[in-house]
């Protein structure tokens, strides 16, 4: 069921990071529900939001560009930029905001290998910004996207192959359409402050058994070869991925070799309906992959 607008009837929605994966659907909910949006993008001309959204230009790397979109604001989804959270809370305080809602990460709360990384510090960081920031506060916490399997389409199209590192390595996808949908709730309705929400998929898939339903979705076989570490880390280099991104993923992925992924019940707690399978993510990106 949709939730529908409440205590802030009449008032606005400022959604940042409104171009992405969870930051547009999250914009298109709102819609639905009847409040009134406002998208900020860096890039009006270009963000192809959903009518009826109010597109403002701002960039959270540029926390005074952001300052002129607060302004009549009564609840803030907040995507995570680094180093700049903290001035856009302040004026957010200031200009009258009631509510913000943070999208972060489950990495924040693993202790495993690959867990001291820079993406898990600006997390942790951005996060005990937005408790101290003074406003009512919610955390949102998907673990890995079901999204991130799109980087092996250009492979799945050229050979039905994916090759990669750690075959068995073990993760429950979280469509980001969940994502949206228990941020959607905690932006309209009460009984969500002080949450911290870790969303994830229904099951835990090894990344060979991802591509295996993902070619189950196309019609046609889609395998999984893995590669060694070393391999894989060349191949990012070479694609510029930033080498303390390539060692965080290595480090990462190598400890979920064969350790089921954690299974949350929090999608349905929220919205009142299961997570999506990863199955139905495929089915639905199909486009994706041909």
């Amino acid at each position: 069921m949709t939730p529908t607008v409440g205590e802030l009837e009449d008032s606005v929605l400022l959604v940042t990071g409104a171009t992405g994966n969870v930051g547009r659907n999250v914009v298109g909910r709102l819609l639905a529900a009847g409040a009134a949006v406002r998208a900020l993008t860096r890039d009006p001309a270009a963000a192809r939001l959903p009518a009826g959204a109010e597109v403002a230009a701002g960039d959270l790397a540029r926390p005074e560009t952001v300052e002129p979109a607060l302004k009549g604001v009564s609840a803030l989804f907040l995507f995570p930029s680094p180093g700049t959270a903290g001035p856009v809370l302040r004026a957010a305080r200031e200009l009258g905001v009631r509510r913000v809602v943070m999208l972060s990460s489950s990495a924040v709360g693993y202790s495993g290998e690959g867990a001291d990384n820079s993406v898990v510090a600006y997390h942790r960081e951005i996060e005990h910004q937005v408790e101290d920031s003074g406003l009512e506060w919610t955390v949102v916490r998907p673990g890995a996207f079901a999204a991130n399997t799109r980087q092996w389409a250009p492979q799945i199209r050229a050979e039905g192959v994916v090759r990669g590192p750690f075959a068995e390595a073990e993760m429950s996808l979280v469509d980001d359409r969940d994502i949206a949908d228990v941020a959607t709730r905690a932006l309209l309705s009460e009984g969500h402050s002080g949450a911290k929400y870790t969303l994830t998929g229904p099951e835990s898939l090894t990344q060979a058994e991802q591509a295996r339903r993902i070619g189950e979705a196309l019609g046609r076989p889609v395998r999984y070869e893995e590669v060694p570490p070393d391999v894989a880390r060349e191949r990012m280099i070479r694609d510029r991925v930033p080498a303390d991104m390539v060692e965080m993923t290595l480090k990462f992925q190598a400890g979920l070799v064969g350790v089921r992924a954690q299974v949350t019940s929090t999608v349905e707690d929220v919205t009142g309906r299961p997570a999506r399978t990863f199955d139905q993510w495929a089915a639905d990106h199909v486009a994706d992959f041909r």
